[in-house]
């Protein structure tokens, strides 16, 4: 399979579902500081497309990026990690 078939996929949990048919999505990541050493937490929120509304706030997803489907919307959600409590 050639690089350019391979999509990028990432995991995080679903902070919001207000918006019809996307989710937003928080990718959390832990890089080494370069001076210090330190690990420090990065953050970053996507906004995905869900077609059927189906995930909701605390839902663990993974994102695959795609073709523009909006102005902020170049990922949908493929698949469900753990569903939240409640």
């Amino acid at each position: 399979m050639s690089e350019s078939n391979l999509k990028r996929t990432l995991t995080g949990s679903v902070v919001s579902d207000k918006m019809d048919k996307t989710v937003t999505v928080l990718v959390e990541r832990k890089v080494k500081h370069p001076l210090y050493g330190k690990i420090v937490t990065r953050s970053k929120k996507y906004h995905a497309h869900d077609e059927n509304n189906e995930f909701h706030v605390g839902d663990v997803v993974v994102i695959e990026e795609t073709r523009p489907l909006s102005r902020t919307k170049t990922w949908r959600v493929t698949s469900l990690v753990s569903k939240t409590q409640g």
